[in-house]
This record gives structure tokens, sequence and C-alpha cells, in this order.
């Protein structure tokens, strides 16, 4: 019913547009008022956006290529494109449970923003991309910045930032409608409209999204549905925005991937989310035993899935008084709301703290359970900008609150009635205060000279209480939560750049920056600390310095980096029950590399281009962890640390004639580890994986332009796994002297598949 209505809606719309089109003002007399508009709303970036002259290593997305990669699929398929950076996947397909690292660090080291607004959850720190669905559509531009980047709003950038902002506002009346449809029923509906500058002074445009896929993984789908609103008031220098924008989520749970044995034995699109045993079940799970295959009958809880709402909402003033000083302003809300539902087998019930102890007494029984989690955060960010020839000035600051109660519920317990199960197994809040002040100066003192510096300082204080969902011991129970921390974070950036002869920019800078835990480094250390203590903050020393030589048809880039941590967090190789990555403190570990790129227009309908990341990750002096291991609590020497990449490698090739494009595009990435011991057993292969992005631009009478795509992915149907994750314990009960154990579980993607696309502009 919802495709038949977004087709209808597209068809209405097309038809207004010819309505509309009588109407329309002479293009003359709209020009001025959309230069001052698109000015007005460049307002908006200014705070943490880097130039030209800024001496940060930094690649800019245009909106064409966001509309050429709008298929339907996450926006880490877009940023992968970019330098150091990969997207892994749990679906095979690039939507839902989609995530990016950028020099080997993960996506709760990732800065991401929107209008300037953090988008990172100030809990998890990660930004989850399938709760904004369809989110590139209504995107105007991308900057990532790699490194510590400028100052930024929210948690700490330790491997680089994502800075986004929505579509700009537009001054003629307008809009589209786009239907996508591919592999594994993937499909898309999407329409947006734009009313144009009315009565001289307001606009508004509005967006309505859904995306739906079976996925590659079996049990897989995904069901996403989201909007975008925004509302504008013009008036010669100021504008008014009010953007809301946000989706609901429902996804199969596949983040416990599966292992290579049980792929071999049941297919590369097997997992064990949601599987129970029974004796009459209408599906065959197959595993080894005494060297010989078996074979069990089990079936699969229909409703495992992860079910999230968001809706943010942001009020965003922007203004500009002369030419030299302009102003801004957003006030943001954001309302979260979701729940996973699992079914867990055989478990024992004494774990459960809202069950009688009487009833659960030396019991196990197969339950249904939901963990619940209900946020909001909201805030206010302000900026100003001066700017005059040879001095550019910003300054300002952001606050923001949030809070999350997380709580968990059991839905059904085999052999239980409902009033026996009522109640919560686990309850704990979570308050966070984040506040930041900045100075930044850009000043050329010479020709072509330019000195820059950036003061940051951050005040966080993050409190959590309560228990949590970790069943301890029958002594404890359940995991008690008592976290109460205060951070002050000063934040110093200082960079020189020069510019010989226009065309060649030379540039060095040095940055310091500091992140506090996030809430599972809290509270799942106990599952491999020996001790209560709390994981201590990071702090990283970047050195940036690179060149980049820009002609109308070459431009060539290099950048060395040196990112010195302390005290960084990185992954043990151990998950918890959420797939959230367990990590401890390491004193000294550095990521070092050489980032190139370089494009060449060699003829006026092809264009080549490539970008290659070298790069060593090392922790130094790495003591092992591993406890009742020959090697346990000794030093290993240098190791490289989990999920670091030696080798990310892309080469794009784009024909392009009249309304034909067709864009060419091979990525490899490197050998990765789970574990920070380089274990061979818990390792990621490199790959090598190539896209083709086909599409034919045409105008009709009643329509702008009509453009037909078609997305090839994996089109040398590469076997391969985008991610995946392992630990070692040691068996001490099995014989007289203690055995390795290494699991590794992996999520592979899909083998060739398309994505169809049509996109009508009116």
């Amino acid at each position: 019913m919802k495709r038949i209505f977004l087709s209808l809606a597209a068809a209405a719309l097309c038809s207004a547009a010819q309505l509309r089109a009588e109407e329309k003002q002479p293009a003359n007399q709209n020009a001025g008022d959309s230069v001052r508009m698109y000015r007005l709303q460049e307002v908006e970036v200014t705070a943490t956006r880097a130039t030209p002259t800024t001496p940060v290593a930094y690649s800019d997305i245009r909106r064409e290529e966001i509309a050429r990669n709008s298929y339907g699929t996450d926006i880490p398929t877009l940023l992968a494109l970019t330098p150091s950076m990969i997207a892994t996947n749990e679906t095979g397909i690039g939507i839902g449970g989609t995530a990016v690292r950028l020099r080997g660090t993960d996506p709760t080291r990732l800065n991401v923003t929107i209008n300037g607004v953090a988008m990172n959850n100030p809990d998890s720190h990660s930004m989850y991309w399938y709760d904004t669905p369809d989110l590139v559509s209504a995107v105007g531009s991308i900057q990532v910045q790699r490194g510590a980047g400028i100052s930024t709003n929210g948690t700490g950038a330790f491997g680089g930032a994502v800075n986004m902002s929505t579509d700009a506002l537009q001054t003629e009346f307008g809009g589209d409608a786009s239907l996508s449809y591919g592999s594994y029923n993937t499909n898309k509906q999407a329409v947006h409209i734009s009313s144009g500058l009315m009565g001289g002074h307001w606009t508004l445009d509005a967006r309505l999204t859904h995306i739906g896929s079976e996925g590659y993984i079996d049990r897989g789908a995904t069901d996403l549905k989201s909007y975008m609103f925004q509302a504008g008031y013009y008036n010669g220098n100021t504008m008014l925005k009010l953007i809301s924008f946000g989706g609901k989520a429902k996804t199969g749970l596949t983040y416990t991937g599966a292992t290579k044995e049980e792929m071999r034995l049941n297919g590369r699109r097997f997992h064990t989310e949601g599987m129970y045993y029974t004796s009459n079940g209408p599906h065959s799970y197959y595993y080894m035993k005494d060297g010989e295959r078996q074979r069990a009958t089990v079936d699969y809880y229909d409703d495992q899935t992860d079910n999230y709402l968001q809706i943010n909402n942001q009020l965003v003033l922007s203004h500009r008084f002369n030419e030299k000083w302009t102003l801004n302003a957003t006030g943001f809300y954001t309302y979260g709301y979701g729940f996973y539902k699992q079914y867990k087998d055989a478990r024992t019930l004494s774990e459960y703290l809202n069950i009688p102890t009487d009833v659960a007494a030396g019991k196990e029984a197969d339950l249904v359970r939901e963990k619940i989690m209900r946020n909001h955060l909201g805030g206010l960010n302000a900026s100003a900008a001066y700017s005059v020839r040879k001095l550019d000035l910003a300054f300002g600051g952001s606050y923001s609150y949030y809070s999350c109660p997380h709580w968990g519920v059991l839905d059904w317990v085999d052999g239980l009635e409902g009033s026996q199960i009522g109640g919560r197994w686990y309850d704990n809040d979570v308050d966070k205060h984040d506040a930041n002040l900045f100075a930044r100066a850009n000043w050329s003192v010479a020709k072509g000279l330019r000195l820059f510096a950036d003061l940051q300082y951050r005040y966080v204080s993050y409190q959590a209480w309560g228990v949590n969902d970790n069943y301890v011991s029958e002594e404890v129970g359940m995991q008690p939560i008592d976290v109460d921390k205060q951070y002050h974070f000063f934040n110093p950036r200082a960079g020189v750049s020069y510019t010989l002869a226009e065309r060649n920019n030379f540039y060095l800078s040095f940055a310091v920056a500091q992140k506090e835990p996030t809430r599972s480094d809290f509270t799942d250390r106990y599952k491999f600390a020996a001790d209560d203590t709390y994981p201590s903050s990071e702090k990283l020393y970047d050195w940036e310095l690179g060149y980049q030589y820009t002609a109308p048809r070459l431009s060539l880039g290099v950048n060395l980096y040196y990112m010195k941590y302390k005290d960084q967090l990185v992954p043990t190789g151990m998950v918890n029950d959420d797939s959230n990555a367990l990590n401890t403190n390491v004193p000294d570990s550095y990521r070092r590399g050489v980032e190139l790129s370089a494009s060449w227009r060699a003829t006026g309908w092809f264009t080549v281009g490539a970008n290659a990341t070298f790069s060593q990750n090392r922790i130094e002096n790495y003591v092992d962890a591993l406890k009742d291991s020959p090697t346990y609590g000794k030093e290993l020497g240098d190791m490289t640390i989990a999920y670091s990449p030696d080798v990310i490698a892309n080469a794009f090739l784009n024909f392009h004639h009249r309304g034909f494009e067709a864009v060419f595009h091979t990525q490899h990435v490197g050998k990765q580890y789970f574990t920070n011991n380089e274990n061979d057993a818990l390792s990621l292969d490199a790959y090598c994986v190539t896209n083709l992005n086909l599409a034919y631009t045409f105008r009709t009478r009643s329509a702008r332009s009509v453009r037909l795509g078609l997305l090839i992915n994996n089109l040398f149907n590469a076997e391969y796994e985008s991610n995946g994750y392992g630990y070692s314990y040691m068996d001490t009960w099995s014989g007289p002297a203690p055995v390795r154990i290494d699991e590794a579980y992996y999520f592979p993607q899909a083998p060739l598949n398309v994505l169809a696309n049509v996109t009508v502009k009116f």
C-alpha cells in the first residue's frame, strides 16, 4: 500500500509542477534571492568546515556525487569513496547495520554532525546510520576531515569527522520522485517537493521515503521509513529555518555473524540469531562432531529484530550583518526510542531479577526478552565569524544535555505465566552534560603564507546508575552501575599553509584531541579487567604534513600523518551481548601513514582518479591479556592495532558523454586482525571489490530531467567479508594442560547484485 501511495503522490506532484510552471517568476527576478539565500545557508557550516587554506587533510563530496549514489544504500557506502575510509555492513548489501572506519579507527571515534549538530549517540558515541534512513538524498554537501581536524561539537574526532549539511532551500518550485528495485527485493520509493520562494520570504521543502530489503544474510530484512521537512523564512540578510528529519527502522538482528565452518556447512547467508532447536523444526542446521557432519532440526523466532524511532529537530538562525560579520545559532532536540526483541534458549532463570526466586531456582527455559531505551538530547550551538582580506576569525560554543533510561522486560518464558515474569530484569539511567567553547583564526601574514590557530575547551559530565543487563555471579547478581565522572579537555590546534604560484599548496599542522570513554567502556569492563577501576580518557597528538597541486585538468595530493595516542582504548577482540566492542586502555600507541590522491581529466568525456593509504598502526610493548596463556602478563613487543589495515586503495574511472555516465570503482582493503596480538586465526582476509554505476539522463516536456540508473555491486563476484570479530580463551578443564581456543565470526557480503533506479525531477 505504501508503495502505491508514494507512486501516486509522485504522479500528483509532476502534475502540480506543470500547473506551477505557468506561474513561475522570470529567472532573473529570482537570481538575486537565490544568491543571497545560498550565502546565508553557507553560514550554517562556517564553524565546522575546513577551507583550502586550512592546514588539515579533508575531502569534499560534491552534490553530483551524492546524487549519483542515491539508490537507497546507507551513507557509509558513499563515504568509502574517500581516502582512508572503509565501510562495513551486517546484511551484506549496504543497507541496515552499516558503519565506517577511518584510518583504522572505529565508528565511536568518528565525529558526525549535520548542520553543526552532533549526531553521535552521546552514550555509545556511534552514529547509527539506518536510524536516519535515506539521509543521503536530503544532504546537500559532505566534508570528511581526517585526523583531529578542526574544533567540532560532540565527542572528539579521534580518526576524523564527517560534516554534513542538509540540502539548501530553493527559490523555485520543484521536486523529484525516485524508485529503486534490485536484488534481494531491495526497493526504495521516495518523493520530494520544494515550494520555492513564496511571498518573497517563505519556502517549504519536504521529503518522504521508504526503503526495504530482504538482505543477503538470512533474516536480515530491513524496513526503513523516513521523512525530512524544512521550513524557511528569508528576509534580506536573515534566514530562520526549522528542520525536522528522522525515521522508523526495523531490521533483523544479524550481529552475531557466522564462523567459517558454519558458512561452509550451512552456506554464506547463515547466522544463528533467533535459532532454536526443536524435534520437528522445518529447517536444518549442520555442524561437526567427532570429525563427522551432523544434522539438527531447528526453527527461527520470526521477530528477532531491532526497532528504533528517531526524530531530529533543529531551529537554525543565520544572519549576515555585513560582508565582514556573520552569525549562526542552532537550537536542537532529538527524541529516540528503541528496543531489541531476542529469542534466547535454555537461559538460567535465576539471572533474571524479575522472576521470583522460588520460581527460578535451578531452572532453565527458553524465553523472549526485550532491551529498551528512551533518550532525549537537547541543546544549543552558536558561532560567529569575522572575515576581512587577510584575516578570518570564528568563535562560539555549544551545550547539550542527554538523558536515557535503559531497561529490560520479558515477553514470554516457556512454562511460566505472564504474572510470574512482570517487571524489569534490569534498569539503569544515564545523564550527560557536554559543553565547549572555541576560537579559531586563519591569518594571511604574507603573500601565500597563512597561519592557523584553533583553541577549544570542552567539559563533559557523565553519570550512570542502576543495574545493568550483565549477570555477574550468584553473590553479586546483576551488575551494579555507579559512574560519576567529569572531564575537562583543552584541545589546541595550530598550523601553517603556503600557496605557491596559485596551484601549489603546502601545509603543516599539529593538534591535540581528547575523548571520554563510551558507556560500554564503563559497564562491560568487568568482563576482562582484573579490578574495578574506571577506564581512562584518551589523548591524541596529531601531526599532519601535506601538499596539494590543483590545475584545471589535474589534481594531486599527498598527506603524511603521525597520530600518537596516550591511553588509547583499543578492541580486545571480545564483544558484549549487543555486539559492541569491548575496549581496554593501552599506554602508548600510534598510527602513521601516507595518503595519496590523484585525479586527471584526460578528455572532456573521461576522468581517472585514485587514492591510497599506506600505514602502520601499532601498540607499543603490547602486554598479553589472555589469562592462563603461557605469555600472560608478558610484553610481546609492538603489535598491530585491531581492525587497522596497512593498505586501503581506491581507483575510479568516469566516462561521461552527453546524458550517459559510467563510473567504475575498485577498492582494495588489506588484512585486518580482530585482536591486538596478530593472531591469524582471528583475522579478516584482504579483499578487493568492484562496483559499476551506470546512468543516462534526458529531458522531457513535462520533466526537468529523467535519470535512469543501474548500480552493479561486486561486479566480479568476489567472495569476501567486510567485517568480523573474534576472541581467544584458554580451555583449562578438558585436559591436564591449558589449550588455546580461538573463536572468529564473520559478516559475508553479497555476490554480484544489482539495484536499478529511476528519478524524475520536475
